[in-house]
């Protein structure tokens, strides 16, 4: 993503690399050895030289109260395992954005698949120079197919990995988002195939015109 990355093994180390380089934003896995995440927040937020260093929670818990005491303690996101990297990356994006930290240079963050150009970091969509404006599940359904282009995505695969949802439950509402999307996409529409009986694959280039 363009992005420059350190990591820690532990809480304890998570802190001082926190204070020696102060980075922009930390992604902070709930179970560390020696300490827990919240602890690790807990100190980061009472530290002064990191407390405004913005920080994504990340946890295989989904019980509200874990949520609330990480969001309470001063997380700026919380992400349940298992997400998907596409996911992380959009969360990432958006606090960065947010928080005025500075993007990383160059054009690392986009995608162009034919006619279909996709910035991560800002969010953005363009079909042929055009803007087109989509609802952020859209987005993330659309990043998702471009990011595994040329692979196909079940749908029970998408409902967990955009929608967070256990994968048995009615996957009509993927085709419904698909619908739209492919409509939104106009003449970049085509290159979302349907894989009947399974689910969805973005073409790794556009169709040929004859």
């Amino acid at each position: 993503t363009g992005y420059r990355v350190s990591t820690a093994s532990s809480g304890q180390d998570a802190l001082e690399l926190a204070r020696r380089e102060r980075p922009s934003l930390i992604v902070l896995d709930l179970m560390l050895p020696g300490m827990s995440g919240f602890d690790v927040l807990e100190q980061l937020r009472l530290d002064e030289s990191t407390r405004d260093i913005a920080v994504i929670m990340l946890t295989a818990r989904r019980e509200e109260p874990d949520r609330i005491r990480g969001l309470s303690l001063g997380a700026d996101d919380y992400l349940t395992k298992p997400f998907s990297p596409a996911e992380l990356v959009l969360r990432v994006a958006a606090i960065l954005r947010r928080t005025g930290s500075v993007q990383p240079a160059g054009n690392t963050d986009a995608l162009v698949i034919g006619p279909l150009h996709i910035d991560r970091a800002a969010m953005t969509v363009n079909v042929s120079g055009e803007a087109v404006e989509l609802t952020p599940t859209e987005f993330k359904l659309l990043l998702t197919l471009a990011e595994r282009r040329g692979r196909v995505q079940g749908r029970g695969h998408l409902l967990e990995t955009v929608w967070e949802a256990a994968p048995d439950i009615q996957t009509r509402t993927v085709d419904m988002h698909v619908q739209r999307l492919r409509t939104k996409l106009g003449t970049a529409g085509d290159l979302i195939e349907t894989v009947r009986g399974f689910g969805y694959r973005l073409r790794a280039a556009a169709p040929r015109a004859y």
